[in-house]
């Protein structure tokens, strides 16, 4: 009987790669031996970013003049100009002031009523429209000016499409000095309607207008009025610069009613200065060389004096891409492009640089880092922008100036280097690891499927060396291999042919015992036939009877132990042919009829023929065994039943008893040789138990299958017989 495992699942493969799973703890350290060196390298950077900015508010300290805030902002009127620094380019032809965002807040108005409240105000105003005033503006972004100017003015008169002149209409006049410093330029805008400006330049007398394409703008009515949008180039600018807004109310005699000017419009003297208070910080910045970082300095109301560098492009490491002459294997890189990335970036967060840092474009910055700074503590932070995972490291440090603190700088690096680098390393580790692992766990693999196979292997060799009758009919081809299991495969093969060599002596034994016994046997009843011929003694013939019969019942056994030995011989030899197994029960049955005088027989068969493939005498033998069995164990007065039917390929007969039931210890064992289950007190004949024995070698050799077992409906046994219908 062939053995299955309970549980294929858990073989040596499976324990062997459940084992293997513990190297699962590898990247796990790799892992986290990456943090502890990304953490590391933050720290580092941390300390960068800090030694940064000590080292430029080192070179910008003792200087307060760069700080002097009575030289700009919107807090002291006067003709000058103070250029606020911009961030971010500005549109000229969207038709609204959105693009200066948070600069409005520091425009400064020019009118007539702030003029009469103080004689500081900035305004210079001439005539009699009260009404008409402006606000504006002025900053520079990549080298150029930027200027608006909202207008409040009631009654708009535009430039006569007719005209020659620039001037008979409400027109913005732009004043400057020269580069040189040795003339003033004045400019004109006077457009013919809401539209992109043309800028004239023009004498003093407002003659010999000359357009001038290097300032461009824009010109569009609102509400109240008019806004102007200038742009105009630093390299033609002077070291002085003014604004006017004239106003005319009369479209018929056009003439000037109101001028609103950022200085004394009869007094080139008068124009205002560009206050610009960063070239100086500019140069010393530029002086200390930065690299990869957004450095910023701030004054002590926060406002922004400098920026140089790009957030988006400050990651504060440099990280060394492929190199151009490295070949790169195609299919591998389509593997991490398109499998192993994707996979990887389902854990990791892949940075990216567009992203936005709203206080970077704003006019102020914020934040407890200069916060600590303008009380005089250097300090660094982390800050991550709303709505991304992109974190800033900033660091602040305070300029100092006669035991004052006059500003701080600022420098801000992005993480995404240290960020990127960290997912470099983690990716070449992943790899790494993968690689590692799918070779080990493919060897740990098959390295317990050859050690299964091998086992699986000895196993099917084991289950065939005996029958299901319980012979020994193969052997076990001994391994060479050297390990454990050839060990044990040797081992099986040399008792496999020991247990050969005991079991052909058994077989043989019972010929070979009375092929020996025959003799002794025949020369001791030829003595007592003898002496039975030559009485003498009186008394002697219940001796003689007695030896007789012990020598018959000695012939008995010896006729029973060879018989099976003879029939196997015979079997091997026999020839089959077409029966009909319906005729041959039929007619044994009405032998046993007479064979058995006191015992009843009730026979339930087929009218219809059933053949089979076999020999009837080998069939009849079978019968008689069965039979035989089944009256020595039946109660007295009991039938014995044979029933027998064809289903479907397969012709099944019964022979069934009523009698004690079979011990359940029995039930396997019943057929096997030298098996009997008599109590000895019954035994009125020698029985070597090998009936059933014999029952079963018949049953064989026609190809069938022959049980026992205990009735269900009364007690007693039944013995059923299956064999395959012939068909041809």
């Amino acid at each position: 009987m062939k053995l299955a495992f309970k549980n294929p699942f858990f073989g040596i493969r499976f324990k062997l790669v459940l084992l293997s799973t513990i190297l699962l703890v590898i990247p796990w350290l790799g892992y986290q031996y990456i943090l502890e060196m990304e953490d590391y390298l933050r720290r580092g950077q941390e300390q960068t970013v800090l030694g940064t900015a000590q080292a430029l508010a080192t070179a910008l300290n003792e200087r307060p003049e760069l700080f002097n805030e009575d030289s700009y902002g919107p807090a002291q009127r006067s003709e000058d100009l103070y250029v606020y620094p911009i961030f971010s380019p500005l549109s000229l032809v969207d038709g609204s002031l959105v693009d200066w965002g948070e600069y409005q807040q520091y425009e400064v108005e020019y009118g007539h009523r702030d003029y009469l409240r103080t004689l500081l105000n900035p305004a210079r105003f001439y005539g009699k429209d009260n009404s008409v005033q402006f606000k504006s503006m002025v900053g520079e972004y990549n080298g150029f000016l930027y200027v608006y100017f909202k207008v409040t003015d009631e009654h708009l008169v535009y430039r006569d499409p007719e005209a020659l002149t620039v001037h008979r209409s409400d027109f913005l006049q732009v004043s400057m000095l020269s580069k040189e410093g040795n003339e003033l330029n004045r400019y004109v805008i006077a457009p013919y309607e809401p539209d992109t400006i043309y800028p004239y330049r023009v004498q003093t007398d407002y003659s010999e207008p000359v357009y001038e394409e290097r300032i461009i703008g824009q010109w569009y009515e609102t509400d109240i009025g008019y806004t102007v949008e200038l742009r105009i180039p630093m390299e033609v600018l002077g070291d002085r610069l003014g604004f006017a807004v004239f106003d005319v109310d009369d479209p018929i005699e056009r003439g000037i009613s109101t001028v609103v000017a950022t200085y004394r419009v009869d007094d080139a003297n008068q124009l205002g200065s560009l206050r610009l208070p960063t070239p100086e910080i500019d140069r010393i910045v530029a002086g200390m060389g930065h690299n990869n970082s957004r450095i910023q300095v701030v004054d002590r109301s926060r406002r922004v004096l400098l920026t140089v560098g790009d957030i988006q492009t400050a990651t504060g490491l440099q990280l060394s891409g492929t190199r151009g002459d490295e070949e790169v294997n195609k299919y591998w890189l389509y593997a991490q492009n398109r499998i192993l990335d994707p996979l990887y970036y389902q854990i990791l967060a892949k940075p990216s640089n567009d992203f936005i840092d709203e206080l970077y474009s704003d006019v102020s910055r914020e934040g407890a880092h200069i916060d600590s700074a303008l009380q005089g503590l250097p300090l660094t932070q982390f800050r991550t922008l709303a709505d991304t995972e992109t974190r800033l490291l900033e660091a602040a440090h305070p300029i100092i100036a006669n035991g004052e603190v006059m500003g701080a700088v600022v420098v801000d690096q992005n993480m995404n280097g240290l960020r990127t680098f960290r997912n470099q390393a983690l990716e070449q580790l992943f790899n790494t690891i993968l690689a590692v692992m799918l070779i080990l766990v493919l060897g740990l693999f098959f390295f317990a499927s050859r050690i299964s196979s091998r086992i699986r292997g000895l196993r099917n060799q084991a289950e065939g060396i005996i029958d299901e009758t319980g012979r020994v009919q193969n052997t076990i081809v001994a391994s060479r291999n050297s390990d454990e299991i050839g060990d044990l495969s040797r081992s099986f093969s040399s008792i496999v042919e020991r247990l050969t060599q005991y079991t052909s002596y058994l077989e043989n034994m019972s010929s070979r015992l009375s092929h020996e016994l025959r003799t002794p046997v025949s020369v001791v009843r030829s003595s007592l036939e003898n002496l039975g011929m030559n009485q003498q003694i009186e008394g002697s013939s219940v001796y003689l009877e007695r030896a007789e019969e012990g020598i018959n019942r000695l012939n008995l056994i010896l006729t029973n132990m060879s018989e099976a030995t003879r029939l196997e011989q015979m079997l091997q030899t026999s020839e089959k042919e077409k029966i009909d197994l319906n005729k041959v029960i039929t007619g044994c049955v009405e032998g046993y009829k007479l064979a058995y005088p006191d015992s009843h027989f009730e026979l339930d068969v087929p009218d219809d023929s059933a053949y089979v493939n076999g020999v009837p005498e080998y069939i009849a033998q079978l019968l008689d065994k069965l039979i035989a069995n089944a009256i020595e164990f039946s109660y007295s007065d009991q039938p014995t039943t044979i029933y027998f039917r064809t289903l479907r390929d397969h012709a099944v007969f019964k022979v069934s008893n009523a009698g004690p039931f079979l011990p359940d210890e029995m039930k396997d064992r019943l057929f096997d040789s030298m098996i009997s289950v008599r109590p000895q007190e019954k035994q009125k004949q020698p029985h070597l138990g090998m009936g059933l024995h014999i029952a079963r070698l018949i049953t064989d050799f026609h190809g069938g299958e022959i049980r026992a077992e205990n009735r269900t409906d009364r007690e007693g046994v039944v013995i059923t017989v299956v064999i395959p219908l012939f068909y041809q």
